[in-house]
C-alpha cells in the first residue's frame, strides 16, 4: 500500500515544489520511494500548468537536488487518496482544513514546521519568498531541509506501521 504525500502552498510554483522536491529525495536516500508517493499542489490555479519559479529551481539545483514540476491546484476531492496534506504556512493551513469534506480529511493536513523542534511553537509558517530575491529561497530551503527530518521520521513511522 503506497503512503501519499502532498505538499500545499499558495501558487504551487515556490514553496511546496521545494518541499516536494527536497522530501522526495529524502524518502528516496531513506529506501522508502516504492513505499511513499510524494507531489504538491497550490491553493490557488493561478500557475497551474506553470514549471517552479526559476529561483526555486536555481536554489534546488545549486544545492544538489533535480526534478521537473507542474504546478497545480489543489482538489478536495483527493483527500480520499492522501495519507497526509502538508501546509507550508497557517493560511493554507485554514483554507485545507476548510475544504476537507470530512473531520478525519481536516485531521491529515499539518504545517510542515510542525515537525521541526527547532522550530519552537510561536511562528511555524514558512515565509513566501516570491516578493523577494534569492535569499528568500535560501531560507525556505533551509526551513524546508531542517522540517524534512522530522517529516520522514513521522512517515517511516506510519508506514511501517501500515506494513506490520
Amino acid at each position: 500500500m503506497t503512503y501519499r504525500v502532498c505538499f500545499v502552498c499558495t501558487g504551487n510554483i515556490c514553496r511546496s515544489p521545494m518541499a516536494e522536491i527536497v522530501f522526495r529525495t529524502r524518502v528516496a536516500e531513506a529506501g522508502l520511494d516504492e513505499l511513499v508517493e510524494v507531489d504538491s499542489a497550490g491553493t490557488g490555479g493561478w500557475h497551474e500548468g506553470d514549471g517552479a519559479d526559476p529561483r526555486t529551481v536555481a536554489v534546488l539545483e545549486d544545492n544538489g537536488y533535480d526534478g521537473g514540476h507542474t504546478a497545480r491546484q489543489f482538489r478536495s476531492s483527493w483527500f480520499s487518496r492522501l495519507d497526509l496534506v502538508i501546509a507550508l504556512d497557517s493560511g493554507h493551513l485554514g483554507a485545507l482544513r476548510r475544504l476537507a469534506p470530512t473531520e478525519e480529511d481536516a485531521e491529515k493536513v499539518r504545517l510542515l514546521r510542525s515537525y521541526d523542534p527547532a522550530a519552537g511553537d510561536d511562528d511555524l509558517d514558512v515565509p513566501d519568498p516570491y516578493y523577494g530575491g534569492v535569499d528568500g529561497f535560501e531560507e525556505c530551503l533551509e526551513m524546508v531541509e531542517a522540517a524534512s527530518v522530522g517529516l520522514l521520521a513521522a512517515v517511516r513511522e506510519d508506514v511501517e506501521g501500515q506494513v506490520a
